[in-house]
């Protein structure tokens, strides 16, 4: 399966708020492929070309609801530059413990499902523990992740709840302040 923007349903769309369905295992083919074209998408959308020539937009994560399809499947690969990689192919992702401290991106979060600018600070967890399958190591992982990548595994696995990152913006002040957060730049 070959995703891009066309593929991937926005915030008006009655699914994108839809709970999704645990995914049964052993991972199935088509489960196992279309995780696999989920990632492949992620990992091309930072190559300028390959997101000119595929029609893509920047994203380090993406879910199945975002393909219109209800299956608690999450991609996520994030590029360090020097420092190296982190990629997961996650099959039925829960947060199982967090920190009490928060955590933020300092101009604010996006997502491929939404095109319109929603400005504000999103709180999530500093740090998350979560558990899955990850069908890139086959097996079942525990992740213990903080800062940014934190965020981005909060931010995927909202998606699986309905749940896109402005529900979290405060309307009344976006841009309020932590100063017990981690803010991330």
């Amino acid at each position: 399966m070959r995703i891009n923007n066309d593929t991937i349903i926005r915030d008006d769309h009655p699914l994108i708020r839809e709970k999704s369905e645990k995914v049964s295992m052993p991972l199935s083919k088509e489960d196992h492929e279309l995780l696999m074209s989920m990632l492949q998408y992620v990992r091309d959308s930072i190559d300028p070309e390959k997101a000119k020539e595929f029609n893509l937009r920047a994203a380090v994560g993406i879910s199945a609801v975002q393909l219109g399809i209800l299956k608690q499947l999450v991609a996520i690969s994030i590029d360090y530059g020097e420092d190296g990689k982190t990629e997961f192919a996650l099959v039925n992702p829960r947060i199982v413990s967090h920190s009490v401290q928060n955590a933020y991106l300092k101009n604010g979060e996006g997502c491929l499902s939404v095109e319109q600018v929603h400005e504000g600070h999103v709180f999530r967890h500093a740090r998350v523990t979560v558990k899955a399958y990850d069908a890139l190591q086959e097996k079942d992982v525990t992740i213990k992740a903080k800062g940014y990548e934190a965020i981005v595994l909060q931010h995927e696995i909202d998606h699986l709840s309905g749940k896109l990152f402005y529900d979290s913006i405060d309307p009344n002040n976006p841009w309020k302040e932590d100063p017990e957060a981690l803010v991330i730049e």
